[in-house]
This record gives C-alpha cells, structure tokens and sequence, in this order.
C-alpha cells in the first residue's frame, strides 16, 4: 500500500471521526482506535470504502498499544507516517469534590494514555522518518491552569511538557512532534455536566459564559496543517489565540475569565 497512513485514537467520535474522514478523503489510510466497537462503526460509515481499519483499544493499556499498531502497520503495508494521540476525557469540578476514580480516570487517560501511545508510536514513526509525526491532544487549557478543571488542566500541561521535550529528543530521528490546543470544540464531550455537583452541561456552561464553539471541521483541517507545517503548537479557535495572547502579557484578565467560568460552571451565575 503507497497511501500515507495515519493511527487515530479516539476514532469513534467529536475530534478523531473528523480528522479521519478529513485524511481519508485527501487518500490516507486511516486506523481507527477507540475503547468503544459502536463508535468506531459509526465513524467507519462516514468513511470512502476501504480507507480505513478499526482497532479497539484502551488507551490505559500499554500492551494493546503495541498490538494495536502492529495490526494497523500490517494493514498500512508496513509503515505508519502519523499518530495522532487524541483520546481524552474532560469534566472538572473544585479539586476537593473530585473523587478517587475521577482523578485516576483523567490521569491515567489523557495523560499516561497519552504517554504510552508515545512510546509505542517511536519505532514505527522512526521506521518511517524523516517526515514521520506524532500530534497529542493538549488543549487551551494547557496553556494556563483552569480554575474548576485543576486536574484536567494539569493533564494536558504535561501533555505539552511532553511534545515540547519529545520533539527535541526525537529530532535526530527525523521525527516531528506536535500538539493541538483546541478551545472548546463542538463535540460530544460537551454533552456532560460541567461538575459533579451541578446539572449545568460543559456546552452550556460555555454559552452562559460568552465564549465561542469552533466547529470540529476546523480542527480537522489544523490537524492536517499540523501534520504538513512547522508548528510546535497548533491553537484552534479563538478563545483558545485570545488566552495564549493573555496569558503572556494579561495574565489578571486570564485570572478573571478564568473565575467566571468557574462560578458559571458551579451554577453560581
């Protein structure tokens, strides 16, 4: 097979059933990873006939990993040019209301997930460089803590400690690392309550504190410009440009914001 490929996790939904239909339709071969078989289905309906393999897998478990890639290289003809480390969970709520198995499942998820899938993807990638690229999942909160969301913030700030450090360590391999830092995206993951203590969804809790939805059509095309351009980090939507700008040279209006946000998720405002 001479198509460039790509390994999605997060396939079956939001982020990862777009940047795949996006790649599939410019000729990439697309491995779909998800934990769920039913959303990997519907994502494989969306998709041009035979551009695409499915591959269940939790990303908490380092040995499904290197199964799921083996699979997928075979089924890419041997090489795999793209991982796009994309699976994650979001929900917030004050640090001390959050339970045991909330923290671990967004720990252990978005972000030892993250860093198994890493591992996993080098020789692969390695064996395909120069040009090979790995993209991880970070997020606008990554770019300065969130209040409400301590945990998840702090998740996806190691994510962009570990594209910043993997990108130079990987260099000489002819590996380039990335990440996406999305604001808030028009995805399932919005569905939910913000907190565990309030009836308020994320998506409404983000109307009700004015900030804007990007559409996960946009994200798809920043992935791909990702995977084509130079970009260490990769900003989507405008909430996600206003807060790295604030955060730099306005970091009280960040405080502010972030505050608002916080009392609207509580169901405070």
């Amino acid at each position: 097979m001479s198509a460039k490929s790509i390994f999605i996790t997060g396939g079956g939904s939001g982020i990862g059933q777009a940047v795949a239909q996006y790649f599939a339709a410019r000729g990439w071969f697309v491995g779909l990873a998800d934990i769920s078989q039913s959303g990997m289905g519907e994502t494989m309906k969306l998709m041009p006939a035979g551009s695409a393999t499915t591959h269940k897998l939790d990303v908490r478990d380092r040995d499904a990993w290197d199964d799921a890639l083996a699979a997928f290289s075979v089924a890419a003809g041997g090489h795999i040019d793209v991982v796009f480390n994309n699976a994650g969970v979001a929900f917030g709520g004050p640090l001390t209301d959050l339970g045991k198995d909330e923290i671990d499942l967004l720990t252990d998820i978005n972000f030892r997930g993250v860093i198994y899938g890493a591992q996993a993807a080098y020789p692969y990638l390695k064996a395909t460089a120069p040009g090979s690229v790995l993209v991880n999942t970070a997020s606008a909160a990554a770019l300065y803590g969130t209040a409400g969301m301590s945990v998840y913030s702090a998740t996806k700030f190691g994510v962009r400690a570990m594209t910043e450090a993997l990108d130079v360590e990987w260099q000489d391999d002819g590996i380039r690392v990335c990440s996406l830092m999305p604001s808030f995206i028009d995805t399932p993951l919005l569905a939910g309550p913000a907190s565990a203590k309030t009836n308020i969804s994320k998506r409404e809790s983000v109307v009700k504190a004015k900030l804007e939805f990007t559409p996960v059509e946009v994200v798809a095309e920043t992935v791909w410009n990702a995977v084509h351009g130079k970009k260490l980090h990769n900003l989507v939507g405008k909430t996600a440009k206003i807060l790295a700008f604030a955060a730099k040279w306005n970091p009280s209006k960040v405080r502010k914001r972030g505050k608002n946000l916080m009392r609207v998720r509580q169901g405070l405002e």
